[in-house]
């Protein structure tokens, strides 16, 4: 829902974080949606910084 309702209003609407709460089913208020996009936001910038790495994973199939 959350990924469902960013795409549809876009992250430059107005009220996007009221909009993102009340589409989630009004079960977090706009300030915790703000704050879930931020720590995503942060993840994402640490692993392109490389901060954290990329897990190892095992591989098997097509792709070995």
């Amino acid at each position: 829902m959350f990924e469902e309702a960013l795409a549809y209003y876009g992250v430059s609407a107005p009220n996007l974080w009221e909009k993102v709460a009340s589409a989630m089913g009004g079960t977090k208020s706009a300030e915790e949606v703000r704050r879930h996009f931020q720590i995503l936001v942060d993840d994402v910038n640490s692993i392109e910084h490389g901060r954290i790495p990329f897990p190892k994973y095992k591989t098997q199939g097509f792709w070995t």
